[in-house]
């Protein structure tokens, strides 16, 4: 097992800021806590990285960024975000896009923790397979690893969600509270953001008793065309619907974009809250996963894990989604 600076403070109760300036020699130190430091490290065999030790610090100030794919403007706000945010407190960024998720992306997480970075920030679900959760725990106890929309419930990887679930029950009680009896959603994938918002838009329809019909919740590939093919073959195989929810703002741009073209007149609400949501005709209500305070919370926990200690940090912390309306939503 590689042993890192993390480890050594955690095991002395001390900042990770605290063992760089024992390694560095500074006299910000106590003696007292230098001596304990030193006699940890022997004690746990640590080998500090050359490489950063020949830069006067065992830390590279390098956070490594893993999302899926950064041309997604979900996730290229988040990168933003983070590069924004971490950069303000003087660290780099190093972003590895796996593609999709094949089952067998461990290889990411492998290269990132051989470039000695001082944390892995993950976006989303970009491992979902046993063997990519194995790996990224394994990595999580050499090196903190934080998720962002994504929780595996594991030691030292510490989580930051926001309550979709939830989130979507509103939307659903919001519709019925229009008079909205038949929801169309419309979704992608199963990550663990899609389960949550899946779950949750089907908890609210059983809550308030609204017809439950198959033919009302449809997966769909993640494009314009293909949402609006989607939209034209449901009207024109009589599918009865008076609202339509979707799990990502570009599936609302499509829908809506067709239901108006078909006259279908009807409340259009996405999820994400992205750009897209401002720039359509009409613009479109949508489902605020707050996307920046989970970045902040991010950038947040690697800060004071580098200088006040896991002990500092919450394993989980957790943001409330907020509807906001726009036109779409008034029709």
């Amino acid at each position: 097992m590689n042993i890192t600076i993390y480890d050594i403070a955690q095991k002395c109760h001390v900042s990770i800021a605290t063992v760089s300036r024992v390694l560095n020699g500074s006299s910000r130190v106590s003696e007292k806590t230098r001596a304990k430091v030193l006699k940890v490290m022997k004690e746990m065999g640590y080998k500090p990285n050359p490489f950063a030790r020949g830069l006067g610090l065992d830390s590279m100030k390098i956070i490594g960024v893993i999302c899926t794919d950064v041309a997604d403007i979900f996730y290229a706000h988040a990168v933003s975000l983070l590069e924004d945010g971490l950069r303000k407190h003087h660290f780099d960024v190093m972003l590895s896009n796996t593609g999709s998720d094949t089952g067998h992306n461990g290889k990411y997480i492998s290269d990132m923790a051989g470039k000695h970075v001082d944390a892995i920030i993950t976006i989303g679900t970009p491992f979902s397979s046993e063997s990519d959760v194995r790996l990224l725990c394994e990595t999580a106890r050499q090196i903190p690893v934080i998720t962002i929309n994504s929780d595996y419930h594991q030691p030292r990887m510490y989580s930051v969600v926001c309550n979709e679930r939830d989130g979507m029950k509103d939307v659903v009680a919001a519709l019925a509270n229009k008079g909205c009896q038949h929801i169309l959603y419309i979704y992608n994938s199963l990550t663990y953001s899609g389960r949550h918002k899946l779950d949750g838009f089907r908890q609210g329809i059983k809550e308030l008793n609204l017809p439950h019909k198959a033919e009302l919740i449809q997966q769909t590939p993640r494009t314009l065309t293909d949402t609006e093919a989607l939209i034209d073959r449901l009207v024109a195989g009589n599918v009865d619907f008076d609202a339509i929810v979707t799990s990502d703002d570009i599936f609302a741009v499509g829908a809506q974009r067709a239901a108006l073209r078909h006259g279908l007149d009807i409340p259009v609400i996405g999820c994400n809250n992205s750009i897209l949501a401002e720039c359509a005709t009409p613009t479109l209500t949508s489902l605020d996963n707050k996307l920046t305070n989970l970045c902040a919370a991010a950038v947040n926990i690697v800060t004071e894990l580098t200088t006040k200690g896991a002990d500092a940090v919450p394993i989980r912390t957790e943001f409330n989604a907020e509807l906001v309306e726009r036109e779409s939503f008034t029709t």
